[in-house]
């Protein structure tokens, strides 16, 4: 997956993309390659999964900075609030999303919801667009009001830190190739911009249709701010699999169509997670728990268009 990114990245830095089909072509496997990072290494990197070793963690983690993001924000928005409260409005960051998408039956509706199912697909794809650009600013700075990073200058520096792998990201992505690539400015820019169409697509897909679903729950949290049962059963109402017996697509996306073994045991590498399944779904049935799992990744869109389509019609539970 790092050589799906950094290779063709290399070869367009060298100016050996000298026709635009061919600088399209190389930014479309840079895509896919960014997605494997961001499924396959950083995911699991992040999480203290890719490896025993912690050292070797942190660096692989820094395969998402090298992509144009930020581990610090993926870390707090992922590891943090998204597994501690997925599919609770409010808490959980995957799903609190602009004005213009409703995940949840429990956020506000407006009226153009009603379409949200067609263009949703438009905004999954520019994405990754938005983490390059400003999301992580965004965040961090909310973050910070939150009361994450406020150890001793932690803020300043992870900004810093911020700044400089965006700058790198930048030069190598796009600066070089519009300096090296003897073409028009504007075919590099589009080429640039395609391939983070790619990314989008992809990663948005794959982690929206693993809790936005019509048989997945969606709680919320009583007067005394509680939420109702327990953190294990909460993981399993609120995810679900999809193509578990897909090997080469489950090797392809990082094991994330494992998604309830990822949110019961996220410090056990993806690796593990198809053996683990059995186990899951057994002890599931024997204490009658929830176990979701959608036979094909086909089907998980299809109903995640329909769940996108009835949060569209669908007046809140609670605001």
């Amino acid at each position: 997956m790092l050589s799906l990114f950094v290779v063709p990245l290399l070869l367009i830095n060298l100016g050996m993309a000298t026709s635009p089909w061919l600088l399209f072509l190389l930014y479309f496997i840079g895509g896919l390659g960014m997605a494997g990072i961001g499924m396959g290494i950083m995911h699991d990197a992040i999480h203290g999964s890719y490896s025993r070793n912690k050292t070797l963690n942190r660096y692989m983690g820094y395969t998402m900075n090298l992509v144009g993001a930020s581990s610090a924000v993926w870390r707090i928005q992922h590891n943090v609030l998204h597994h501690t409260y997925p599919n609770i409005t409010g808490s959980d960051d995957d799903i609190n999303a602009p004005f213009f998408l409703r995940f949840s039956p429990n956020a506000k509706r407006y009226a153009l919801h009603r379409f949200q199912f067609i263009y949703a697909w438009f905004f999954y794809s520019i994405s990754t667009i938005s983490w390059v650009t400003t999301k992580d600013f965004v965040r961090m700075n909310r973050y910070r009001k939150m009361g994450f990073l406020n150890k001793r200058n932690e803020f300043q520096r992870e900004i810093s830190i911020l700044i400089l792998w965006k700058l790198v990201y930048y030069t190598f992505a796009l600066v070089l190739p519009l300096i090296v690539v003897p073409l028009a400015p504007w075919i590099i820019i589009l080429a640039f911009i395609s391939m983070h169409l790619v990314t989008g697509f992809l990663i948005s897909t794959i982690f929206q249709v693993a809790h936005i679903m019509p048989s997945l729950e969606f709680p919320m949290p009583d007067e005394n701010n509680t939420v109702a049962g327990d953190w294990a059963m909460h993981q399993m109402a609120t995810t679900t699999n999809f193509a578990p017996r897909g090997a080469l697509f489950s090797w392809l996306i990082g094991g994330l169509n494992y998604q309830v073994e990822h949110h019961l045991l996220p410090n056990i590498c993806h690796v593990h997670y198809k053996s683990l399944s059995r186990i899951v779904a057994e002890t599931a049935k024997e204490f009658g728990m929830p176990y979701h799992s959608q036979k094909t990744f086909g089907s998980a869109i299809w109903n995640h268009i329909k769940m996108l389509r009835s949060l569209g019609k669908t007046v809140p539970v609670s605001i």
